[in-house]
């Protein structure tokens, strides 16, 4: 156990995001997990674990491997190396590539309960206000992971977005667009995906309270919440489109 905690087993790899500057480990994480990091495992896999019976390689999360990293992995993960196992951590597996989802057996945690997230955030992000923890911990669904993603990604601004469309409607698009040119942009990746991950969230929320019609309307549109996100991930959509047409999406359960 202290080799693993000391990150020095010779057995066990953790994948992870890393410091934007190697120099400065306290600071921003790197957007991504990068090939450069999955290609750093085949060495290990051309040998026979060393201290125990089998070899674990954690990936934390999965999520925010790079899609050429996604596709090197997929190799190992069609033919594991012996005595290997790969543990993926998911906060969304529905948005994950189906050819790693498809070779992957799920495993469930339970969720944690409201005020045990509120502490788990309250002790990684001290510097957040108590807006910024409050709508991270409606986020987070129980998983701190997932509350940690959208850390100052405005996550309070995106859903309070998504619930005036959905109250209001949007005849005009003007709702749509602002929100299109504030979420398309290449600097703004890590809120559009938040954003595509909310919408849904926010979909399934709705119809956990509707009935008759209502449900119907509110059961189409988180069917095809679910199909926009997934394509606009696994075929790489147009980014400003999506958010568009996720939008409409959303203002289509105005009642």
């Amino acid at each position: 156990r202290s080799l693993i905690e000391a990150g020095s087993h010779p057995d066990y790899r953790v994948l992870a995001r890393l410091p934007k500057d190697p120099e400065k480990p306290d600071q921003d994480l790197a957007r991504s997990i990068t090939i450069a990091q999955v290609r750093m495992l085949q060495p290990l896999f051309a040998t026979t674990p060393s201290m125990s019976a089998r070899r674990v390689v954690v990936i934390d999360a999965i999520d925010d491997l790079e899609r050429g990293g996604a596709n090197a992995l997929l190799k190992n993960l069609e033919e594991p190396p012996a005595g290997t196992i790969f543990l993926l951590v998911s906060h969304a597996p529905g948005r994950l590539l189906p050819t790693i989802r498809s070779r992957c057996r799920l495993l469930r945690f339970e969720a944690l309960g409201q005020d045990e997230v509120t502490k788990a955030i309250r002790a990684l992000r001290p510097e957040a206000d108590d807006e910024e923890v409050a709508a991270l911990v409606r986020a987070s669904d129980g998983a701190p992971g997932r509350a940690l993603r959208y850390a100052g990604l405005d996550i309070a601004g995106i859903d309070s977005a998504l619930a005036e469309i959905a109250r209001d409607g949007d005849r005009d698009n003007g709702r749509r667009l602002k929100l299109a040119k504030a979420l398309g942009g290449k600097t703004s990746q890590p809120r559009y995906e938040a954003f595509l991950d909310r919408a849904q969230a926010f979909v399934a929320d709705q119809a956990r309270t509707r009935s008759g019609p209502a449900l119907r309307t509110a059961l189409d549109a988180h069917a095809a919440a679910r199909d926009l996100a997934g394509a606009a991930v696994g075929l790489s959509l147009d980014a400003q489109a999506t958010v568009f047409e996720m939008a409409g999406i959303v203002a289509s359960l105005r009642q």
